[in-house]
């Protein structure tokens, strides 16, 4: 599986301010997280962006970046996470890339706050990347020997309605499959 090398890679912010904003200006610039080490230097970026202002309250006018930022209440109009550095490293440094944690995510209706919970919980729940039910189900029951190699080839199996019974105790996302 191939690894980003940093998921802030694509993760871009519009910085302006709520002043600016209600006296009618949309005066910002588009940064990118990658380009910066960590919080504080993003935040002395956006600092320097809006130095005529005493205290500026920053608003991400808009953001283009992974789902998964978004629905873990990462970023917002008037929020970006001071852990979101931390939580990228974590990522970074996990076994699996960007999609395969959102799509884990999403089956979990990104009930996990924390990022190391969700990644230990991931670990023990992941089986792979598949073309559909059908072939996860094949797959899966082939692996654990389920099916015997010397299956006379007059006997078929319903591969769909086998599928539809394994999925009780399995979850998918985007061709992601999990156990529940």
């Amino acid at each position: 599986m191939a690894k980003l090398t940093n998921c802030l890679d694509t993760f871009s912010i519009y910085v302006g301010t709520y002043k600016k904003y209600n006296e009618g200006s949309i005066y910002g610039e588009w940064l990118n997280l990658s380009d910066y080490s960590n919080y504080d230097d993003l935040l002395q970026a956006m600092q320097e962006l809006h130095q005529d202002e005493d205290d500026p309250e920053y608003m991400f006018q808009d953001y283009e970046c992974s789902e998964f930022f978004i629905k873990q209440k990462l970023i917002s109009e008037c929020h970006l996470s001071a852990d979101i550095y931390e939580i990228a490293e974590e990522i970074n440094n996990s076994d699996y890339d960007l999609e395969i944690i959102e799509a884990y995510a999403e089956c979990m209706s990104y009930n996990h706050k924390d990022v190391d919970d969700l990644l230990d919980s991931l670990s023990d729940s992941y089986f792979g990347e598949y073309n559909s039910d059908e072939d996860f189900a094949q797959a899966t029951l082939e692996q654990d020997g389920s099916i015997p190699e010397n299956l006379p080839s007059y006997i078929y199996i319903d591969w769909e309605a086998t599928a539809r019974h394994i999925m009780y105790d399995y979850m998918s996302s985007n061709g992601y499959y999990f156990r529940n």
